[in-house]
Parts: C-alpha cells; sequence; structure tokens
C-alpha cells in the first residue's frame, strides 16, 4: 500500500518515502511502483488462466471473509448507510462479478477464429487477446468496494498488473480494503495507493496502459486530460442526470415504487439513480401522492431507521440543500416526504423531496443531484419527452415505463444514452452479462462482465500464411490477369 505500509516486489514503502504526496517525491515513488509492475508483466506478460482464476477467487474470499467489517467502514464513513444497502451494492455485486469472470475467462482467454476474406484462403485469420500490461483505476465514494473491486477483478481476470487508487473521502473504508487487498493479494499483481487529490493527480499523470476512472464529469476532464499526456487510453465512467418517463396509460402506482426503490437506494448517491421524472402533464399531482405513499410504506421513519441511508458527509447535505432552496426561491413547489415528521436538521440524513414547476435554469435542474432530490418535468406528449431528453447531455442511464413494444422500440432508437431499464431502474447497471458504458458527457468506454475483460485485454489481429497461397498473382509487375481480377473477380 502506498502512501502508508506500500509494498511491491516484497519490500515495503514507508511512510517517509512519501513524505509530500503529489509533490515530486511522491510522483517519483508512484513512479517507481509502475516501473516494478511493468517488470513483473515482462517478466510474466501472459499469466495463466489458472494463476487469474487464483486472483479472482482470493478476491471472492476477501470480501466474503470481510464483509460486516467493510459495511461497518462504510456506515461509518456515511454517518449511517443502510447495511442492507452496502451488502447488495458493494459487497453482493461485486461478488457476483468476481463469480461470473471466474467461470468465463477460461473461454474468453481462447483465441478466436475469424474467417479470412476468399482470396487470402487457405490463409487463416485469428484475434489474440493479450494482457495490456499495467492497468491504473482511481474509484470514487459512493459505492467504494464495488467500484474498486469490480473493475479490478476485470482487470486481474484479463492478466495485467494493478494500481488501484482508492478515495479519500471514504477513508475508514479505504484504509480496511487497502489492508485486507494488501495481505490476500499478492504484491506483484496489485499495488494499492492512498492519499489525496493531488496524489489522485500524479496517479492521472502515470504512463499507464490503461487507466479506468468513476467519478464526476469534472474531475473526468482533469483525469482524461492527464492521461492523455502520455496517450493513456482511458475509460470513464461519469455519470450525469438521468430521466426517468412515465407514459400514460402505465400505472403510477407501479411507477412511484420503482422510482422510490432507485432513487432511495443509497440516498440517492449513484450515478444511475433517477435524476427527474418526466410525466404526463395531468399526472404529475397523482405521481406526487404515490410517491408519498411508497416512501410511507418503505419507510415508516427516516432518523433512526437501519434501512434508510444518510447523505455522506455535512458538506454534501448542505450543497443538496442550497439546490433545494434556490430551486424553491426560483419559484417551484415541494412535497418533503417524511413520514413522521422528523426532525432532520442534526443528521446527515435527509428526506426524499419532490420537486415541479423548478424553472430550467435552477441548479438543480443542470447539475446531477446524487440525493434525495426529484425535480418533476411535465409533458403534453410522448414526442414532447423524448426531445427533452435529446435536448440535453446523454445520461448514464434512462428509465422508460410503458407496455407498447413501438414506443419501446422508438425510445431506444431515437434517445442515447450509456444505458437503459425498461418499466424499472438500476437494473442494467447490476446485469452481470451487460457492459457499463457512458457516452458523451456521461463517459466513453465500456467494462463489466465480458467487457472487462476486452476493455483490458489487448485485441491482437493475426494472419497465419499458408504454403499454398495465391496472393503472388498480384505482386507486380501487374498485366492482363490483375486487370481481369479487378473487373470481374474483385469489382474494383
Amino acid at each position: 500500500m502506498l502512501n502508508g505500509d506500500s509494498k511491491s516486489g516484497g519490500q515495503r514503502t514507508r511512510e517517509t518515502d512519501v513524505r509530500e504526496p503529489g509533490t515530486d517525491a511522491g510522483g517519483s515513488d508512484l513512479l517507481r511502483v509502475l516501473e516494478r509492475l511493468r517488470e513483473q508483466h515482462r517478466a510474466e506478460p501472459y499469466p495463466a488462466v489458472a494463476t487469474r482464476r487464483k486472483l479472482l477467487s482470493a478476491l471472492e474470499r476477501l470480501l466474503e471473509q470481510h464483509s460486516a467489517e467493510l459495511a461497518r467502514a462504510v456506515a461509518a464513513d456515511f454517518g449511517h448507510r443502510s447495511v442492507h444497502d452496502t451488502r447488495l451494492g458493494d459487497i453482493w455485486l461485486p461478488l457476483s462479478q468476481i463469480r461470473y469472470l471466474r467461470s468465463r475467462v477460461a473461454v474468453w482467454a481462447q483465441p478466436e477464429h475469424r474467417a479470412p476474406l476468399w482470396v487470402f484462403r487457405p490463409g487463416r485469420a485469428r484475434v489474440v487477446y493479450q494482457p495490456k500490461g499495467v492497468v491504473g483505476i482511481i474509484s470514487p465514494w459512493n459505492y467504494p468496494v464495488m467500484l474498486a473491486i469490480s473493475p479490478l477483478a476485470g482487470a486481474l481476470a484479463a492478466g495485467n498488473r494493478v494500481m488501484l487508487k482508492l478515495s479519500e473521502h471514504v477513508s475508514r473504508t479505504s484504509e480496511l480494503l487497502a489492508r485486507v487487498l494488501e495481505r490476500e493479494l499478492p504484491h506483484e499483481f496489485v499495488q494499492v495507493v492512498l492519499g489525496g487529490a493531488e496524489v489522485g493527480q500524479a496517479f492521472a499523470e502515470l504512463p499507464f496502459d490503461h487507466l479506468l476512472f468513476t467519478g464526476g464529469e469534472s474531475v473526468g476532464r482533469k483525469v482524461a486530460l492527464a492521461a492523455a499526456k502520455n496517450l493513456v487510453p482511458v475509460t470513464l465512467e461519469l455519470g450525469g442526470k438521468c430521466p426517468a418517463i412515465l407514459q400514460r396509460g402505465f400505472s403510477v402506482e407501479r411507477f412511484a415504487a420503482r422510482i422510490v426503490q432507485g432513487k432511495c437506494y443509497s440516498a440517492g448517491q449513484s450515478c444511475v439513480a433517477p435524476d427527474y421524472l418526466l410525466v404526463p402533464r395531468e399526472s404529475v399531482s397523482q405521481v406526487v401522492e404515490q410517491l408519498q405513499a411508497r416512501v410511507k410504506q418503505c419507510f415508516g421513519t427516516l432518523r433512526d431507521n437501519p434501512d434508510y441511508s444518510a447523505v455522506a458527509t455535512p458538506e454534501r447535505k448542505q450543497r443538496l440543500l442550497r439546490l433545494l432552496d434556490e430551486a424553491v426561491q426560483k419559484g417551484a413547489s415541494q412535497r418533503v416526504f417524511n413520514p413522521a415528521d422528523e426532525v432532520l436538521d442534526q443528521s446527515q440524513k435527509m428526506a426524499l423531496v419532490a420537486l415541479w414547476d423548478v424553472p430550467d435554469d435552477a441548479s438543480v435542474m443542470r447539475e446531477e443531484i446524487f440525493g434525495p432530490l426529484l425535480p418533476i418535468v411535465p409533458y403534453d406528449t410522448f414526442d414532447d419527452a423524448l426531445r427533452y431528453v435529446n435536448a440535453r447531455p446523454r445520461p448514464l442511464a434512462l428509465y422508460y415505463f410503458d407496455e407498447d413494444g413501438v414506443r419501446i422500440g422508438r425510445v431506444l432508437t431515437e434517445t442515447i444514452s450509456g444505458g437503459v431499464t425498461i418499466n424499472d431502474t438500476l437494473l442494467h447497471f447490476l446485469c452481470d452479462s451487460l457492459p457499463r458504458e457512458g457516452t458523451g458527457a456521461s463517459g466513453n468506454g465500456a467494462y463489466f462482465g465480458r467487457r472487462s475483460f476486452e476493455t483490458f485485454s489487448h485485441s491482437k489481429s493475426v494472419f497465419l500464411q499458408s504454403r499454398f497461397s495465391g496472393v503472388g498473382t498480384f505482386a507486380p509487375p501487374y498485366g492482363r490477369f490483375i486487370e481481369w481480377m479487378l473487373k470481374n473477380v474483385l469489382r474494383a
């Protein structure tokens, strides 16, 4: 673990070796760790599938053995977080991903045979997947275990060495995760880095063979610019304002139930949480009433309810309150869903609040919310709803509620988003076999499932020429035969 008690090649990096993270000394220490991992990669550039599966099994054991400890650390970092939110999102989900990767990596690692163009036969074509080398991963605070372990598992399944930068905003979780990763995984494969923004900047500037970042758009831009200095390929998972569209005729009660579950999971602090609702104009009041009923059904109380998570820090809660106050001052109406009318001023918890009649220039309509505020935007026609979505930056997720296959098809073809769930929320993001992929401002590149293996692998095209080949007939000097071939056979 760097910036504390790192080991690399069996030698511990002392805290005094990284006195000033982000300075030349700190950057040099990071570079030395990278170079040692690169030497390990050169010594064993193609780890056996058995080795990769062993590493994935170690990750699995780590999560199984430390799940309760990790859940307590996350809860402490958040002020309060539902243990079930953590066990589902931060423990079960990466465990499911690890098991999925381990069961398939032997097949994915095999060369893929491709059909060559007929004129090149009997030569053969194939794609060979090679580890890229040393991969950098920068994980965020909102799912501090899952968003570190899931990409780490993908990079290891592809046969890479990994430097993992954990979030400084969840220090208890990051320090615990660093300790158990260091203890359970070979140092020649994984090195963990701790530190603040300066360390993160130095980390992003390292000449990795691939860099994955999960976080906000503003920091994502800085990461992409830092990586560009070394032409490092980057995968960015950013987020954005994810819409949920209710179609006329769909059950408002069912819609409200799915929205409350998706929005209240971890207090809305998910990059794919529903950010705002698009509902038929005449249904706004009904939607508000059903949301309130569903919140009361799921959470009879908030302040001491172990199932209701807190906003991660007082500063983030204050930001959300500022967004709410500004919207109301600009003329928005609000409904606070606080079933027991509890006072939450001294708590990091915050009740879900629905907003409507919100002006477009309000910050809550322009910034990713990342918390329990839920603007409701009325629309008149189906086409109006699609135009509203398409006039804004492309979201990481879109949710559409309808039973009509034709309209569902139009949503899928006429809007662009990282992913879509029909008649529910979040689920496309949780499915092992589907990639996580942003588009536009919500990110670029993909990982998860097979796409993790592909993202962290170099797909090398290989052509194997046969002893018997007619390619020589295409060599100069050109004559009548090549003219005949171009005109009558190749039609060029």
